[in-house]
C-alpha cells in the first residue's frame, strides 16, 4: 500500500492573513448614460454604456423567460426596459441618451418601461439601418 504521508499545516499569520481579506466592494456611480435599444421581430434586447460606449448592464426578452413568439411583444420589451431601470437605478443613473435601432414592436415600450424608475431622457436618437441602394435583383429568365 506503500508509506502514509504526515501533512503538517502552518499557521497563516501577518502578510498572508491581510492579503486573503476580502476588499471592500465599490459601486460605480453613473449619473449619464447611453441606452441602446435593439428591437427586433423576434426579440428586444436592451444595453446601458456609459458615454464613452462602453457596456455596464445589458438585458433581453429572451434572458427573462420568455420564448417563441412572445419575445418580441411590447409587453416583453416593457420588462425589460423595467429590469434595467431597476438596475440603473442602484448605479443612481439620472439622465440618459436613447439610441433605437431595429423595426419590432417593442421600440418605445422599452423606453417607457425603462424611465418608469426615475431617469430622464435628455435625446432619443434612431439609428435603424436602411438600406439605399438595396440587394442586386434576380436576373431575367431565360426560355
Amino acid at each position: 500500500m506503500g508509506k502514509k504521508r504526515i501533512v503538517t499545516t502552518e499557521d497563516k499569520t501577518g502578510a498572508e492573513a491581510k492579503a486573503k481579506a476580502p476588499a471592500a466592494s465599490s459601486k460605480k456611480r453613473l449619473d449619464r448614460g447611453i441606452l441602446h435599444v435593439q428591437s427586433s421581430y423576434n426579440n428586444t434586447k436592451v444595453i446601458l454604456t456609459g458615454m464613452d460606449g462602453g457596456a455596464i448592464m445589458w438585458s433581453s426578452a429572451g434572458a427573462l423567460g420568455f420564448k417563441g413568439a412572445k419575445k418580441g411583444t411590447p409587453f416583453a420589451a416593457a420588462k425589460v426596459g423595467e429590469t434595467l431601470g431597476a438596475k440603473a437605478q442602484s448605479l443612481g443613473l439620472k439622465e440618459i441618451d436613447v439610441v433605437v435601432k431595429g423595426v419590432g414592436s417593442g421600440r418605445e415600450s422599452a423606453i417607457r418601461g425603462f424611465i418608469t424608475h426615475g431617469a430622464a431622457i435628455a435625446s432619443i436618437k434612431d439609428a435603424t439601418p436602411v438600406p439605399f441602394n438595396g440587394p442586386k435583383p434576380k436576373k431575367p429568365r431565360r426560355v
